[in-house]
């Protein structure tokens, strides 16, 4: 896998600590350290991604290689460090591993990690395959040291999670990055108004020469030098795998320009490029970096080479690139048949909306907290995580959703406004410790009227089964006491904190109306563990005395109850046995 590649790629070249925040599709990089770790690497899963690149910048202060994992979502949380690390620089090789979502597949937003390069001043690397991703690792590290920079390594889903075969170096091969050690110098790792202002300066300068050498790195390329065409084409990352799949078939492909590292920009090699070219066709995910990078080179060089992309309303703004759809830009581009276009029909897949898992407890904590508050003028703030599918039908439980944390803030701010609502804030485990607890904090201190409600099932679930702080391990297989979110809200000032088991439908509901009833800021813990990590109970059974109400479907919506025959069955592949539905029944037809 392509996360793979990047966590070995990473191991081979003198890895000595990785710490980040697991999110899809990032995830398996740290992971694949982990499965690798001989002992010599140090990695974590950190409590968020600020904390995560904060740690492994001390680490590369100290002479370490260090790489930091996050999606691009995650940047965002740990964008403030990152803009003064780019200031005040590294010692040992640092890799900022952003992994960005074209689409989006599994994330709120599509943003484009090239631009927060741009933004940040730092230079960043594209791998177009997994090969490369592999390969590229090695010389971010190696440019990173050479410049003491932190490097953006930027790859996107389909680049995450393929497949290639990628040959491995004999671990005797490896790369073995010994730390000298911190090395007190409050010149240079203290940062204040002057340091900043001087080292702006020099960033500028070191970017500039970056260029040049940049031009001259190999994985940028011109592919097809000779071509005859008057048009040119410049692709980055997995769009530049499309671009080569879609004109495989052209008798004389047009030429094609290779950008595997955006920022900065490879200028000299662009120049080449572009020699001789009447047009430039630019096929990117997401934002037009290329584009506007090869259209400022035109206006600085007076060059008359219309650019064409994004901007110019030639490539769609958002989403996923794909083969087919670089084949038809690019045909229409080129005015004339060179192109075979795609016309396979390919069937309609089948809608699949996402829904809470068969047997999920946040279903049956919805669930009560719909009962308990049924009649009342109530808002319900959601948070990310799996939690989020609370806003399917039939439940309808997730009124707001933001960002990680922000539901609790959100439930606030909602609560001043119209003060005659209840409002409630669902947050999972691992959220309320990644980014939650400051919300707790300032509803306490501004004596807000909320209730809090944590939905503990001993994981991080949505994605891949992380541990987290409650979880009682980490990543180095050390098992620790594990911090009891309970008492971290009683020491922030919460006074009511409840806990609950949310399959005991009678004890949640009326534990939801006897807290929700209080003034002031109070918390319910729903405490089961995710379906996915506990041994399938029984399954349930329907009886012959069921009325086919279907009260139980429309009620709870668990894909473990189905309508077989136009009869309501129960799908015992599915089932858990965890008992909603039977103290759902109406009828007490299910057992």
């Amino acid at each position: 896998m392509g996360n793979a590649a990047i966590g070995m790629g990473a191991v081979a070249a003198g890895l000595n600590f990785i710490s980040g925040y697991p999110g899809t599709p990032s995830s398996e990089v740290l992971e694949t350290v982990a499965k690798q770790n001989d002992g010599t690497v140090y990695v974590e899963w950190s409590v968020n991604e600020k904390a995560a690149l904060e740690a492994a910048a001390g680490a590369a202060y100290c002479g370490a290689r260090s790489m930091v994992t996050m999606k691009q979502v995650g940047l965002n949380v740990a964008s403030d460090p990152l803009m003064s690390l780019a200031y005040v620089g590294v010692k040992g090789g640092m890799i900022i591993m952003v992994a960005d979502d074209p689409g989006p597949i599994s994330s709120q937003t599509e943003q484009d990690t090239r631009t927060f390069a741009v933004f940040s001043k730092l230079p960043c690397f594209d791998p177009a395959s997994v090969e490369e991703a592999f390969y590229m690792v090695r010389d971010a590290f190696e440019l990173s040291e050479k410049y003491h920079t932190p490097v953006i390594f930027r790859p996107t889903t389909r680049i995450c999670h393929a497949y290639a075969s990628v040959e491995v170096p004999e671990k005797a091969d490896f790369i073995k990055n010994v730390p000298e050690g911190f090395v007190k110098d409050t010149s240079r790792w203290v940062i204040f108004p002057r340091l900043s202002y001087n080292n702006h300066i020099a960033i500028e300068k070191r970017n500039a020469a970056l260029e040049a050498e940049l031009s001259a790195y190999p994985r940028n390329e011109i592919i097809n030098k000779d071509s005859k065409r008057s048009m040119g084409i410049a692709a980055n990352g997995i769009s530049y795998a499309y671009v080569r799949e879609a004109v495989r078939d052209m008798e004389d492909p047009p030429r094609i320009l290779k950008v595997a590292t955006p920022f900065p920009f490879p200028t000299d090699l662009a120049c080449e490029f572009m020699d001789g070219l009447s047009e430039v066709l630019c096929i990117e995910e997401l934002d037009p970096v290329i584009e506007r990078a090869l259209t400022h080179i035109c206006g600085t060089k007076n060059l008359d080479i219309p650019i064409c992309g994004k901007l110019s309303g030639d490539v769609k703004p958002a989403g996923e690139n794909s083969a087919e759809y670089a084949k038809a830009v690019i045909q229409k581009a080129a005015g004339d048949d060179a192109v075979i276009p795609y016309e396979e029909e390919t069937p309609s897949l089948p809608v699949r909306p996402p829904v809470l898992c068969a047997g999920c407890p946040h279903r049956a904590s919805f669930y009560a907290v719909k009962k308990a508050m049924k009649g009342q003028k109530a808002v319900f703030c959601g948070d990310i995580g799996c939690y989020t599918l609370g806003n399917a039908q039939p439940l309808d439980m997730v009124d707001t959703c933001l960002c990680m944390g922000a539901g609790v803030n959100i439930a606030q701010g909602i609560g001043r406004i119209e003060p005659d609502t209840k409002c409630f804030a669902f947050v999972g485990d691992s959220t309320f410790f990644a980014s939650a607890i400051t919300g707790a904090v300032n509803a306490v201190y501004n004596q807000a009227d909320m209730t809090l409600i944590v939905l503990d099932n001993s994981t991080t679930a949505m994605t891949g089964h992380q541990p987290h702080p409650g979880t009682g391990r980490t990543m180095m297989n050390e098992v620790v006491a594990k911090i009891d979110i309970e008492a971290v809200l009683r020491g922030v000032g919460v006074q009511t904190v409840e806990t609950v088991d949310p399959l005991d439908l009678a004890a949640s509901v009326e534990c939801i109306k006897r807290v929700a009833a209080q003034k002031g800021v109070k918390a319910v813990i729903f405490k089961s563990p995710c379906a996915m990590i506990i041994k399938q109970g029984r399954p349930v059974t329907i009886g012959e005395d069921c009325t086919q109400c279907r009260y139980c479907i429309k009620q709870l919506g668990c894909p473990g109850i189905v309508i077989s025959d136009g009869k309501v069955a129960i799908e015992q592949a599915l089932c858990t046995g965890c008992g909603l539905c039977a103290q759902v029944c109406p009828s007490k037809a299910i057992r």
